[in-house]
């Protein structure tokens, strides 16, 4: 066929398509409509052509929001070194072994500690493995759409996490300083082993349920859950290596000098140089404008271990857990801090701000949406935990910014990041602090009876 003559049957086709849309649809007249609104000005031409060659990030910084850039923090606890997660999910993890170190140091005076996350997360992706085993036993009676299920199967196992799996962990397991469990490539690059771990669980949760429909009960599929995690066992110490279960370690003066040596368990060493009690003494905070505030809510599903506990917080005016973090920063408490850390970030300066971007100037249009909307939608939440460990106050009391110990190695301001107040406000998710700084109010809310919410909430998301 002439290609001219091709060209032809094709335009008419597509007219015939617009005019015979459905209702609801775009019809040709619709589609004029629509690029008639749409002006081809030299001002146009002008940002198309910047848009079309460049980063529109690059293009929309608010370059006059630059200046005046201060650094200065009214109120600072010290932090004790940058630690990097790498190219893993384990912020969660990094940020609460962050805050026990700091803690451990300043009881103990030692000059300088780092925990091995690499410990600790071989035992999360063993217990989330038995987690989503389990589950999918607990179900079998449930049909392949049934929601819980569905979820279960897209969700086998995540490197991420939240607060409620970190306390579970270090209650049950202990920790170990990094030297008595090294890193390895697979626990700075976790998605190819999760990935492989999390196909072997999907294989075996298809084969529990065939099992459970056929009649097998509930002794021989527990028996064969257990050889299920013996294979993910081997494939974990094949990739991080295996946990010791004692080891020696000699506490250093600042001259390096041994003060002490002994064989410890990562139970005993965790009892002797902290021993907090992660699940009692501590609570989490969140701001979630979508839902009613001095209310007790829990997200099924939403913990690390079986035996664990679903993530459970306090939902707070942001206001009001600000004067709670104010009063641990005071007392030189770090805390577990989780946010949504891509939203109007400045790599370079390490500066959280809402007004870094003007994306509204650049496309001519504006971003209306407040925090609960942007919840709702499923444009923001908490995407990774951090320590906060620094408010600047004005001469009032109020805080103007602050400052997190980050998990990304060194960086702009010596790794760690810096918020406006006003971001604080709009993108701050999870605070945990310890129940001495609560409120009166606060603490009178968990006296009562949580409200349950799906595994699929919008706040499940879990810190990366």
């Amino acid at each position: 066929m002439n290609k001219a003559v091709f060209a032809v049957i094709a335009i008419a086709l597509y007219g015939a398509t617009l005019h015979a849309a459905s209702p609801g649809g775009l019809d040709k007249a619709t589609v004029d409509k629509i690029r008639a609104t749409y002006r081809d000005t030299p001002h146009q031409r002008a940002i198309h052509n910047a848009i079309a060659a460049n980063s529109i990030d690059r293009l929309a910084v608010n370059a006059a929001n630059k200046n005046n850039f201060d650094t200065h923090f009214s109120h600072k606890v010290k932090s004790k070194g940058i630690t990097d997660q790498k190219s893993s999910g384990r912020c969660w993890l990094f940020t609460g072994l962050n805050v026990l170190r700091s803690q451990m140091m300043a009881q103990h005076n030692l000059p300088e500690l780092t925990l091995s996350q690499n410990y600790n997360f071989f035992w999360d992706q063993l217990e989330k493995s038995n987690l989503f085993l389990q589950s999918i036993i607990d179900t079998a009676d449930r049909s392949m759409d049934d929601k819980t299920v569905e979820w279960l199967f897209k969700n086998p196992l995540s490197d991420g996490g939240q607060y409620t799996g970190l306390s579970d962990n270090i209650s049950k397991y202990g920790v170990v300083p990094s030297e008595v469990m090294v890193e390895t490539f697979s626990s700075s690059n976790t998605s190819r082993m999760r990935n492989l771990i999390g196909l072997k669980l999907k294989e075996w949760g298809l084969e529990l349920r065939k099992s459970a429909a056929a009649g097998t009960g509930g002794k021989a599929l527990a028996d064969r859950k257990t050889e299920m995690l013996g294979e993910v066992y081997k494939m974990l110490a094949l990739t991080l290596g295996e946990p010791p279960t004692e080891f020696s370690w000699s506490r250093k003066d600042r001259d390096g000098n041994i003060i002490d040596s002994a064989v410890y368990t990562p139970q005993s060493f965790y009892a002797t140089y902290a021993g907090n009690d992660l699940k009692n003494d501590y609570v989490m905070l969140m701001n979630d404008p979508t839902r009613e505030y001095y209310r007790l809510y829990e997200i099924d599903f939403d913990r690390h271990t079986y035996d664990g506990q679903n993530w459970t917080y306090v939902n707070l005016p942001v206001e009001d857990i600000k004067e709670m973090a104010i009063a641990s920063i005071k007392d030189s408490t770090m805390m577990y801090f989780s946010c949504d850390v891509g939203k109007c970030f400045d790599r370079e300066r390490g500066l959280l701000d809402v007004n870094h971007f003007d994306y509204g100037s650049l496309f001519d249009t504006g971003f209306p949406m407040d925090k609960a909307d942007r919840i709702r939608t499923f444009a923001s939440s908490s995407s990774h935990a951090m320590t906060l460990m620094a408010v600047d106050l004005d001469k009032d009391g109020r805080p103007k910014k602050w400052m997190v110990e980050n998990s990304w190695g060194p960086g702009a301001n010596n790794g760690h990041l810096i918020m406006t107040d006003r971001w604080f406000d709009e993108y701050m998710f999870r605070l945990v602090v310890n129940k001495k700084y609560l409120t009166a109010k606060a603490a009178s809310v968990l006296d009562t009876k949580p409200i349950l919410l799906p595994a699929w909430d919008p706040m499940f998301a879990e810190e990366q």
